[in-house]
């Protein structure tokens, strides 16, 4: 399997099958490589990727992240093979331990410590199966340990909400040969304040989960840069914005961090597809 050099990422929750069919017609249309999609209060991550996988041609169809919490191993490992089996070897499972208000107070289970239980997780996804290594898994990985263990077990990383300091950080970690898939928010606006209110609300609920404020303040934000919304400073790293190519040297600067692959994230108006569309054409000759 090869993902490319430029996916998508996108919050699928938010989109009907008719909006759907659209999003996958319009990512494979302007040559994007892959299509990443979250699981959260809404889809079911493997009943979605079938659909993903059934209305689309070429693309490679990446879980970003399944909830560990959602299904045991041997479900995890039977749902990459049977969609891997039945669309062509188009499926990458994206694991991930998730956040403990969505696995506690959502699910209902007990919020183990992130890397035991990811490590707990592998080893019952590939127990006594041959060739397990070469198989399309790839972690959410943020903290050095984390990408320690997708570089020990998986194929890779797909970190979110992260900088190309990240990237350095976690290509170094996973050494040559490993994917690491990057997503990356952009807003192609050319008016700072509009911009950083629609990154202001697109962020508002990753501020609050510890694991991502953690991650950034090991990379050098401080409380003040996460307080109020975000800062500035903060926004703008979260948020590519203004025009097409100052938006293109950003994304850049992962793939010279390291990335071996970048999924973009547009950020619009909630049901503003048009503006989703003019990024989407915009960007993909990055």
């Amino acid at each position: 399997m090869q993902l490319g050099r430029l996916g998508v990422w996108y919050p699928t929750d938010r989109l009907d099958a008719p909006r759907l069919r659209d999003l996958l017609r319009s990512v494979e249309e302007h040559g994007y490589t892959a299509l990443w999609y979250p699981e959260s209060r809404g889809y079911e991550s493997l009943s979605l990727a079938s659909f993903l996988l059934a209305h689309s041609r070429r693309l490679v169809i990446g879980s970003s992240i399944a909830n560990i919490y959602a299904r045991d191993p041997f479900a995890a490992r039977r749902g990459l093979l049977t969609l891997n089996g039945l669309y062509g070897g188009r499926f990458v499972l994206g694991l991930g331990v998730s956040h403990a208000p969505m696995v506690e107070g959502l699910r209902g289970h007990r919020y183990e410590k992130p890397v035991p239980a990811m490590r707990a997780y592998l080893d019952g996804i590939t127990r006594d199966q041959e060739g397990a290594e070469e198989w399309p898994i790839v972690l959410a990985a943020l903290g050095p340990r984390m990408l320690a263990l997708a570089a020990a077990r998986t194929r890779g990383a797909v970190p979110y909400n992260v900088t190309p300091e990240h990237t350095r950080r976690a290509a170094a970690v996973l050494g040559p040969g490993k994917w690491l898939a990057v997503e990356q928010k952009v807003c192609l606006e050319g008016d700072p304040a509009r911009a950083r209110a629609l990154g202001r609300k697109e962020l508002a609920r990753y501020l609050a989960l510890t694991n991502y404020r953690d991650n950034w303040l090991r990379l050098g934000f401080t409380e003040a840069d996460l307080a109020d919304g975000g800062s500035d400073r903060f926004i703008d790293a979260m948020v590519l914005h203004g025009d097409a190519e100052a938006i293109k040297r950003g994304l850049r600067a992962h793939f010279a961090a390291g990335a071996t692959h970048v999924c973009i994230q547009p950020v619009h108006e909630e049901g503003d597809f048009a503006a989703r569309e003019r990024m989407l054409a915009a960007l993909a000759d990055t």
